[in-house]
């Protein structure tokens, strides 16, 4: 068994025996996933993450007809609403009619006005795309949480970090310095300290470093 595997049924069997699940949703999660969902928590969320933290399948919210509706993955830390969707290109593209791509919709629109954050991931993405999805997660995350931080890191290391969370790209000292309002030499210092801590990646550049990004394995 390997260790997402291990970790996995471990998540899935803590959430089936938790006693706040209702029976309809204990139901669906002991009837299991589906294979994209699986396919997005082994190929993007873990080796990403590492963990499964404030991470809920088959999440159940109201819908305005007072029906249930479910989410794919709700990320919960805090008071926090994030879901994750993962779009087949079938069901939710090629084969959508009117009253299903309504419906969609409208489920979309509300869940936004209830306070979710609403992420889809396309399937052939966690496919094609796997480092891009998984940056993609990561700056979902650093909307919610703080990234993690260790006693040989200070304020402006660990906002660094939430900086580099929220962006999709590599960056370079002088955006980092803007962003901190410290002189590039100081962001220099900054990166390479964290790059030294294996909480960044260097992006471009071997003797002399030109951009970084957050590290992902």
């Amino acid at each position: 068994m390997t260790k997402f595997e291990e970790r996995f049924e471990e998540w899935m069997q803590g959430q089936i025996a938790n006693k706040d699940v209702n029976p309809r949703r204990r139901e669906r999660l002991e009837l299991g996933l589906g294979h994209g969902t699986i396919e997005f928590l082994r190929t993007i969320w873990f080796p990403a993450v590492r963990h499964f933290d404030h991470l809920h399948a088959e999440w159940e919210v109201r819908d305005f007809h007072n029906g249930y509706r479910y989410i794919d993955l709700a990320y919960t830390p805090g008071d926090a609403k994030g879901a994750i969707e993962i779009q087949g290109y079938g069901p939710h593209a090629r084969d959508l009619d009117v009253r299903r791509f309504k419906d969609l919709c409208w489920r979309h629109s509300l869940m936004a006005l209830d306070g979710w954050t609403f992420l889809p991931i396309a399937y052939p993405s966690i496919k094609e795309e796997t480092s891009r999805c998984q940056q993609l997660i990561l700056s979902f995350i650093g909307l919610f949480v703080a990234a993690n931080t260790t006693p040989n890191m200070g304020y402006l290391e660990a906002e660094t970090l939430r900086y580099a969370r929220r962006l999709l790209r590599p960056f370079t000292p002088t955006d980092l310095a803007s962003h901190l309002c410290v002189s590039n030499r100081h962001a220099n210092r900054i990166l390479n300290h964290l790059v030294q801590l294996d909480a960044l990646d260097v992006a471009s550049g071997n003797l002399r470093y030109r951009a970084f990004r957050l590290r992902t394995d």
